[in-house]
């Protein structure tokens, strides 16, 4: 039945004012306008939903029935603004954020107990998977935005710079004597080395590195997690390519040495990663905000 939303409306004023004029008033429309609405309705439900009496008008039976759907559905049209104001106003919601272990620990947290204890009512739901997987995530439309290790493109997708990285070489205690002066990249070749799984947007990003200076390197340990370089690298199996502020406490201990190459590693960034043209929810704003 192809009924007007705006006859319910008008229905349910004059059912719960009991007057055509005081509905009117509700609506801010004319007497005739709301007349005329509850006539168009009476005639397409087959039958009168008011009758005439001394203090205006009452339901018929029919009417009765009719007006305890009516107010059901507005109430569930009510329940549904108000949602959408709490969401609106950060007072409900959910975030969902795809990351790798490695960005979540090392980037996203602290921006995570920031927004938590400032919006305690958003429920942030984390994601962990290495920078490609989270894009596909993010094209099925399984999280809201991703945080990617940059470079990467993809045409679907809007990429905005963040924090810069700094990669660097390191090695244990028994590496220190390399420290001392800068080493040519070509050299590296004759160490053991550490890296990250093939798979992994950092991984790539370093094989494209080499290769852009002629360099291609099978090394002795290809591990899961940069936390997993780390310690292999502490306890001396090998040279490791990580980010810099993630082992400064390490650097400043003298677990682990920084060895000066040459060429240097080029600066790359965190990116924050956005479904070209699909919207995003007041939560999930507030938070992109938060890392901008």
């Amino acid at each position: 039945m192809d009924i007007n939303l705006e006859w319910y409306r008008s229905f349910y004023w004059v059912a719960n004012t009991g007057s055509l004029t005081a509905a009117a008033e509700r609506l801010n429309i004319t007497q005739p306008a709301v007349s005329h609405t509850i006539k168009q309705l009476e005639e397409k439900m087959g039958g009168p939903l008011f009758f005439r009496t001394s203090r205006g008008v009452d339901l018929t039976t029919e009417g009765k029935v009719l007006l305890s759907f009516i107010e059901q559905a507005f109430h569930h049209v009510d329940m549904g603004e108000r949602a959408i104001a709490d969401m609106n106003n950060l007072n409900s919601g959910e975030i969902h954020i795809g990351a790798s272990d490695t960005l979540c620990k090392y980037y996203l947290l602290p921006f995570l107990e920031q927004f938590h204890e400032q919006f305690p009512n958003i429920r942030i739901h984390i994601t962990n998977r290495t920078t490609p997987e989270t894009l596909t995530l993010l094209k099925e439309g399984k999280i809201d935005f991703g945080i990617v290790s940059l470079p990467t493109s993809d045409k679907q997708i809007d990429f905005r710079k963040s924090t810069q990285l700094q990669d660097c070489l390191v090695g244990g205690k028994g590496f220190r004597h390399l420290a001392d002066k800068t080493m040519p990249l070509a050299v590296i070749q004759q160490y053991p080395l550490l890296c990250l799984e093939a798979g992994g947007s950092t991984r790539k990003y370093m094989d494209q590195f080499l290769a852009s200076n002629h360099l291609t390197i099978t090394p002795e340990f290809e591990l899961g997690s940069v936390d997993l370089l780390v310690q292999f690298a502490k306890r001396g199996f090998g040279l490791a390519f990580v980010i810099r502020d993630y082992v400064t406490e390490e650097l400043k201990k003298g677990e682990l040495v920084e060895i000066p190459l040459d060429p240097p590693l080029p600066e790359r960034n965190i990116g924050i990663a956005t479904l070209r043209g699909v919207p995003l929810t007041a939560a999930s704003k507030s938070f992109l905000t938060l890392l901008e």
